[in-house]
Formats: structure tokens, C-alpha cells, sequence
């Protein structure tokens, strides 16, 4: 009997982070759908490459900020996928997409607030909300969070929190989806040299030496560093991992 190929959705895939695990999850067999918030060239590309490795992708546009488009692009999934595969189900959601926000609380607006929240919290919650219909028992939400949950950096508050929010809800997406056999984790990265965030990080030396040298590993990250620990999850050797926050940042303030 052949056994069905299983399919990952990613959202934020086409740069960064949700590029590196895209390819990462198609490497270990899976099938892959993306979506990207404006980029559609980088989501194309993102597509071609893990065509290569002899896995399907399709990639799709969605804002996670904008809750009502939530709906349509559930029905575009479902009807690629029953068109495609005769179900319109998948078997892991990946919340990854996201934006920083660095800003001194006394100068946070409140649209600023809300654009996070939205973003980060609303976003993650209704989206998942919407797809529990659609994600197959035995299968798995990944939660992408922060090492700013964990310690606090002057500047991001407001990202800290919404991130911290998203760890406590992971454990009650676990706790009730549970009799569906569904696991719910989060993946926690510490500073990784990308884009993210004008590329601080990445480009700015005196923001990579201050994080390699509060890191035990004594650098920053990469997107190689995470892009597989999400995979790994999308698999079954990690079918008894349920509730966790896996923080990959290299022991980033230890």
C-alpha cells in the first residue's frame, strides 16, 4: 500500500526563517505550500527549489495581519489540494510569518500595538482556528516564537509579549487538539542574521558581536541553524514532542 506523501503549510516561506524550513520540511518528504505577504518572485523561487528536490510546492499570498481574507484563502488551499490530492487536508501548519517592531515603550503607538497583535497573536490564533477543520489527526502545529520571550532586550516589548503569548498559547493548542492526536510546539530562535528587521543582526556588527558574545556557541544564528529543527517536527521522530518551547539560539544568555 502507498503511503500518502504529507503536506506542510508554511506561512512567511518565500525569505528568511520560513525559506530555510520550507526547503528543509521538502527534504524530509514532505510536500510544501507557502505563502508570502508581497514578494512573489522570492515565493517563486522558494517553489522551483523544492520542485528540484522532487517534492510539490505551490505558493500563495496572504497578509497574516488581515483576518477576513482568512476564509478565501482556506478555500483556495482546499481546492488546489482536493483538486490535487482528493482531500483538502494538510498535516502541519508552520506560523511562522512575522514582522519586528523595535521601539522604547514610551514611544510604542497604539497602532503600532495593534498591527502586532494582529499580527502575531490574532493572526496566529484565527489562522489556526480556521485550519483545524483541514489539519489531518496525528498531525502538528509549530508555533514560531522568540528568545525575546525568554529574556528582554530594551526596544522590543511589544514583540517579547506578543511572542510570550503565543508559548502559553501553544500549550493550550496542545492540551485541547490532543484527543486528535494533534501536537502543538513552538520553536523559539534566537538572533539570526536575515532580513528580518532591516537585517539588524546581519548587518549591523556592533548588534552580531553583542549577540556572539552573549551566545555560549559564540556567534549569532543562521537560517540553517533553525530551518531543521522546525522539519524535524514535521516528522515521525518527534510524534511524542507535545507542548515544548524548543529554543534554538545557541545558549543565548544563558
Amino acid at each position: 500500500m502507498e503511503t500518502r506523501t504529507k503536506i506542510a503549510l508554511i506561512t512567511g516561506g518565500s525569505r528568511g526563517l520560513g525559506r530555510n524550513s520550507a526547503i528543509k520540511i521538502a527534504q524530509k518528504g514532505l510536500d510544501v505550500i507557502i505563502t508570502y505577504r508581497s514578494n512573489k518572485e522570492e515565493a517563486d523561487k522558494v517553489v522551483e527549489e523544492i520542485q528540484a528536490l522532487g517534492r510539490k510546492a505551490i505558493a500563495y499570498q496572504l497578509d497574516t495581519k488581515d483576518l477576513k481574507s482568512f476564509d478565501a484563502f482556506i478555500k483556495t488551499v482546499g481546492d488546489h489540494l482536493e483538486e490535487n490530492t482528493g482531500s483538502r487536508n494538510i498535516d502541519y501548519l508552520i506560523n511562522n510569518a512575522g514582522t519586528a517592531l523595535y521601539s522604547p515603550i514610551p514611544e510604542v503607538t497604539e497602532e503600532q500595538l495593534d498591527d502586532m497583535v494582529d499580527i502575531h497573536f490574532k493572526g496566529v490564533f484565527f489562522l489556526t482556528q480556521k485550519f483545524l477543520t483541514f489539519i489531518n489527526n496525528d498531525g502538528g502545529i509549530i508555533n514560531v516564537s522568540s528568545g525575546l520571550a525568554r529574556f528582554a532586550m530594551p526596544g522590543s516589548s511589544v514583540y517579547g509579549s506578543m511572542k510570550a503569548a503565543i508559548d502559553m498559547l501553544t500549550k493550550y493548542m496542545a492540551k485541547e487538539l490532543g484527543p486528535r492526536k494533534i501536537k502543538a510546539n513552538v520553536v523559539a530562535p534566537g538572533a539570526i542574521e536575515t532580513d528580518f528587521g532591516g537585517g539588524r543582526t546581519r548587518d549591523d556588527e556592533h548588534v552580531n558581536a553583542m549577540v556572539a558574545n552573549n551566545t555560549a556557541l559564540g556567534r549569532a544564528g543562521v537560517p540553517d541553524d533553525i530551518g531543521g529543527v522546525v522539519a524535524f517536527l514535521c516528522t515521525e521522530d518527534a510524534r511524542w514532542i507535545n507542548g515544548q518551547r524548543i529554543e534554538a539560539s545557541g545558549g543565548m544568555f544563558l
